[in-house]
């Protein structure tokens, strides 16, 4: 799954024995609070709609919740020696809004604060740099209930809590990052339902995008405010998308999914302003009336940084009669405005998750961030696979995972030699985790998590990165 077709990378890298990232690169890894933390109703924290949702019959795969998924609350001191012991230099994390702030509101819980701080001096006493995610899809459900990210409040109400965390750890988290995947929240969360809250209006998932970006603009303002060294920036995942043919009909499919994948969130956060063929696409769902004056203003507030979050491509055509959609999160719902688009699978080496192995479309969204949106330094804040693992004579070797990083890293090598700012890499996950509607049934981890003991085993993968974080390279092909 390495691509040796990849030719050697220009410019600023060494091109001596082996493939070398620019110094000072920052390697890490990253997690999600929900995801890890378990402690959901500990130390003052309340219900997140992540919490509502998987305690839903049928919502998530074999009823799983994240109640205690990797006990990461209980166990996090010795999980950031982990992280040590594997040589990172910094770690993503996001905080749990419903253990800092109950309620969506009001002032700030102390044990869940004291929770980050103590991670974060942990972090630091470790020499890891700490990266620290505002909202990673776990909305208090009392916010939720108040109407949720189509309503306009809640943007406020993110600023509020942004102001609240940058109170707390401010003076000792260098890297920010608002939203992670706000594709992810309002199009699975409020199109096609299969993310939590479970909602499906795609008059709503618009709604909930734009508030999503408005609430990110108002908190980068805050922070700004509050933390004038800080490094603030924003989490987006993308994707390159491919037309399956030359044919015109094929052509525009692909436009239509790259406007609501890339571009409804790429325009407005670097550009300040929407698509016109993208509200064109939206017009029989929405005019786009709760966009007012200055929203776009806000949400373009300038960044210190932009993340990228990168999986596989899509590749798209025009409808086949009769023919249906094969993966949950390409059903229509999750593109509204799109539901005569066909998803097309190509007979290429998947993951676990059923998500194409494409190495190279890295390199293409890089560059296509970085040539045609902005000069900023961009990070890959997420990448990686679920395979199935399992462990023999108390190991996992996990090959797939690691050739995958590989070929991964790799692309990255080329983006920067061909011009890209990129400044570092966050592996997901350190750890495997509650994979949100498919439970604990995919894992992502470089480690693996015994569910029943808790016991983690850093799998090949770990001890293959923590090798390319010391050499701060690869082995040449």
């Amino acid at each position: 799954m390495s691509n040796p077709t990849h030719p050697p990378a220009v410019g600023v890298l060494d091109q001596g024995p082996e493939l070398t990232f620019p110094p000072g690169f920052l390697w890490g890894a990253a997690t999600a609070a929900y995801q890890i933390e378990g402690a959901a109703a500990e130390g003052g924290r309340t219900p997140s709609i992540w919490d509502t949702f998987s305690h839903t019959e049928g919502r998530v795969v074999s009823g799983h919740t994240g109640d205690v998924a990797c006990d990461h609350y209980h166990r996090m001191p010795d999980d950031v020696r982990m992280m040590a012991e594997l040589g990172l230099k910094s770690y993503r994390f996001s905080v749990s809004w419903p253990r800092v702030q109950p309620g969506g509101s009001g002032a700030g819980n102390q044990q869940g604060l004291d929770f980050y701080r103590r991670l974060v001096d942990e972090l630091l006493a470790n020499g890891i740099e700490p990266w620290l995610t505002l909202y990673h899809w776990d909305l208090p459900q009392p916010l939720e209930d108040a109407g949720g990210w189509p309503a306009r409040d809640t943007a406020g109400r993110f600023a509020d809590y942004a102001s609240l965390v940058a109170d707390a750890v401010g003076d000792r988290v260098k890297y920010w990052t608002t939203l992670n995947e706000p594709w992810c929240s309002a199009f699975l969360g409020y199109g096609s339902g299969v993310h939590a809250p479970g909602r499906s209006d795609g008059a709503d998932s618009v709604r909930a995008g734009h508030h999503l970006m408005l609430g990110h603009g108002l908190a980068v303002q805050a922070l700004r405010a509050k933390l004038p060294q800080a490094q603030l920036g924003v989490t987006v995942n993308l994707y390159p998308v491919t037309p399956a043919s030359d044919a015109p009909a094929d052509v525009d499919a692909a436009r239509r999914i790259d406007g609501l994948a890339n571009r409804f969130f790429l325009d407005p956060l670097l550009r300040g302003s929407y698509p016109a063929d993208l509200t064109a696409d939206l017009s029989e769902i929405t005019d786009f009336g709760h966009v007012r004056d200055g929203d776009l203003e806000i949400i373009s507030s300038p960044l210190d940084l932009v993340g990228v979050n990168y999986y596989s491509r899509h590749v798209v055509a025009a409808p086949v009669p009769g023919e249906e959609p094969d993966k949950y999160w390409r059903a229509p719902s999750c593109w509204p405005g799109s539901e005569d688009v066909r998803f097309v699978t190509r007979g290429v080496p998947v993951t676990d998750m059923d998500w194409e192995i494409d190495a190279p479309g890295l390199v293409e969204t890089l560059r296509r961030v970085h040539e045609e949106y902005t000069d900023l330094p961009i990070y890959v804040t997420e990448n990686g696979s679920a395979f199935v693992d399992t462990v023999q004579d108390g190991r996992v070797d996990d090959v797939d995972r690691l050739a995958y990083f590989d070929a991964h890293l790799r692309a990255s090598h080329e983006a920067i030699g061909a011009g890209v700012p990129l400044r570092g890499y966050f592996a997901w996950s350190l750890m495997d985790n509650f994979e949100w509607a498919w439970g604990y049934t995919k894992r992502f981890g470089m480690v693996w998590i015994d569910y029943d003991t808790q016991a983690r085993i850093p799998k090949s993968s770990a001890r293959w990165y923590a090798e390319v974080i010391r050499r701060n390279g690869l082995a040449a092909q």
